[in-house]
């Protein structure tokens, strides 16, 4: 069995390798995120293998130094080869180290809704937002609907756009129409938002499983009056996770959630500098991190290149 040893089938243990995918992900390559997977997927079969190697009873006829080389090459080859099948383990890291890095996780070649049956949802870290000066994440919150003579309530249950061009063509409208209002671009709003839900796919549900339309994590505090849900959160405390009970806002639809983003940063005075910055997006993305929108060191970046993704589908439909 020959054995390949390029930077995209060897082990992290290759150091060659790994400085080469580090390279790449210095670069922000979307690749990398695809790259680091695989070789987290090697490692732990590659374990896994060995222990089952450990546990096999030895013949010690043919037992030496030399067989055991051969033996943990070949257990290292084949680690190699059954990491990186489409709807395995790599699949749900990449869409969460793609995340992580700010990206569209089809940008790094994979279908994320069919990866391991949608297991990376389960792995999906919100990014950290705060209101009033408090920090939070936010799976899961909900308010409940008004039963009427509308289609709110059925809203409330209906599955919400995923993906990043759909997210972005479902909700252009509204965000367009907030723009005019609030003098804060389509697609700033577009990209945090789909910054903040995964491109729609970890958005804001309750118990019930009834929608909150809460794009943004705004929690319910300071002279907030509307419908509120309490649900378990992790907050950052001192920069450690805790998990606390936390109030969201919700509302009766996604454009009334554009909106009231749009009344936070227009209105609250620590956000005065990210209104003066809206000529650029990475200015804008900056203001709001140092405003302590956001307590992950890494969020402005993160929410300039979602911005540059929405501004991306937005160019496309009009072309």
């Amino acid at each position: 069995m020959s054995i390949s040893m390029n930077a995209s089938n060897a082990l992290a243990t290759d150091i060659n390798s790994l400085n080469g995918l580090k390279n790449q992900a210095n670069a922000n390559n979307p690749q990398a995120a695809r790259e680091a997977a695989k070789q987290l997927e090697s490692l732990f079969m590659h374990e896994m293998i060995k222990s089952m190697r450990q546990a096999t009873m030895k013949s010690g006829l043919m037992e030496n130094e030399s067989s055991k080389l051969a033996d943990s090459m070949m257990d290292q080859q084949l680690s190699v080869s059954m990491s990186g099948l489409p709807g395995g383990l790599a699949d749900a890291i990449t869409a969460q180290i793609a995340r992580s890095m700010g990206i569209d996780p089809a940008e790094a070649g994979i279908n994320a809704s069919a990866a391991v049956g949608g297991m990376e949802r389960s792995f999906s870290i919100p990014s950290t937002v705060s209101f009033a000066g408090r920090s939070a994440r936010y799976p899961g919150l909900s308010g409940t609907s008004p039963l009427g003579g509308n289609t709110a309530f059925l809203d409330a249950y209906a599955p919400s756009p995923k993906g990043r061009d759909n997210f972005v063509q479902s909700h252009d409208a509204a965000a367009q129409r907030v723009a005019r209002e609030s003098g804060i671009p389509a697609s700033y709003m577009l990209g945090q938002a789909g910054h903040e839900t995964g491109w729609g796919k970890s958005e804001i549900r309750g118990d019930n499983g009834s929608n909150s339309f809460n794009l943004f994590g705004i929690k319910a505090t300071g002279g907030w009056t509307g419908k509120v849900a309490e649900i378990t959160t992790t907050e950052y405390i001192d920069g450690i996770p805790r998990k606390v009970k936390a109030k969201f806002r919700a509302y009766d639809s996604y454009e009334d959630s554009f909106r009231d983003y749009a009344r936070l940063i227009t209105e609250n005075p620590r956000y005065a500098k990210a209104m003066q910055s809206t000529g650029s997006a990475s200015a804008y993305a900056t203001a709001l991190q140092k405003a302590g929108y956001a307590t992950d060191p890494l969020y402005a970046n993160k929410l300039s290149r979602a911005i540059q993704s929405a501004q991306s589908v937005q160019q496309g439909n009009q072309g």
